[in-house]
């Protein structure tokens, strides 16, 4: 039975593909329901998204807490549930675990805040400094950061990071951070792939066989990772960073973006 929770007026969160429910539904026995094909997808593969109203299927929706602002509920819905769902659910990192996190983007900056939560000991890099200079202002160590520019495998020689690595979590997907995930992984490591800026990567076969490396790729996440995202965001474990814009923006903000001059995410408001 579907406990109905949400009232008229209330906020809320939506995930982009639900599932459809169906008994008979592969996705749903194997729980993937954001894999699922037959279920309404919200905002992503269909039309009609940017209207000023939409329904929603309510088994997609979560309820926002009155001290998120709707911006930051926005942003939470995939740039911060989708990292959440790779580092908890696909990564399984631990708190006694070191992982090696690459790219401070929309999503990666958020996963830097979910592995903080966690407990774990985190590297960082990314090619941006004033990206950088964001995560030691939060409270990541100088000696975590590698420096930009800085070969992300001489940065692992060179402070006994060798055979430490448990995890790399590729926010870019780049075939640079590709191969250094595979260098620099301990035996038995974990690369959890979330990025796509290349298409196709190589995989080392001797490296991945020798170590024998597990390569787990991801995708969105559930109903249950927006509530935790969202329960985190309230207790403000996690601080999304988020700027406002109007719909009207919109082609603004997508020319920002492929300059690389939006720093994180973009919630286009309704006028």
């Amino acid at each position: 039975m579907l406990c109905l929770t949400n009232r008229q007026g209330d906020r809320v969160a939506s995930v982009a593909v639900p599932g459809c429910g169906d008994d008979d539904c592969p996705e749903r026995s194997r729980d993937l329901a954001q894999l699922c094909e037959r279920a309404h997808h919200s905002g992503i593969g269909q039309d009609g998204f940017y209207a000023p109203y939409a329904a929603l299927d309510i088994r997609a929706v979560a309820k926002v807490p009155d001290d998120i602002p709707s911006p930051v509920a926005a942003v939470s819905t995939d740039a911060v549930k989708t990292s959440y769902h790779a580092i908890v659910r696909r990564g399984e990192v631990k708190s006694f675990e070191t992982a090696f996190l690459f790219g401070l983007g929309g999503l990666g900056f958020n996963g830097l805040q979910v592995v903080r939560h966690i407990g774990a000991r985190f590297i960082v890099s990314d090619v941006r400094q004033e990206r950088l200079d964001e995560a030691i202002k939060i409270g990541v160590p100088k000696g975590d950061v590698v420096p930009a520019g800085k070969s992300v495998q001489e940065f692992v020689k060179e402070n006994g990071l060798e055979g430490k690595i448990d995890t790399t979590l590729d926010f870019v997907g780049k075939n640079q951070t590709s191969q250094d995930a595979q260098n620099i992984l301990r035996r038995g490591g974990k690369m959890v792939c979330i990025g796509t800026l290349d298409s196709e990567n190589s995989i080392d076969m001797k490296i991945g066989i020798r170590k024998r490396l597990s390569i787990n790729f991801t995708y969105g996440g559930q109903l249950r990772d927006l509530k935790a995202v969202l329960d985190l965001i309230s207790k403000k474990a996690i601080q999304p960073q988020v700027e406002n814009a109007t719909l009207r923006d919109f082609p603004t903000v997508l020319k920002d973006l492929c300059n690389g001059k939006i720093k994180a995410r973009v919630a286009l408001i309704h006028e």
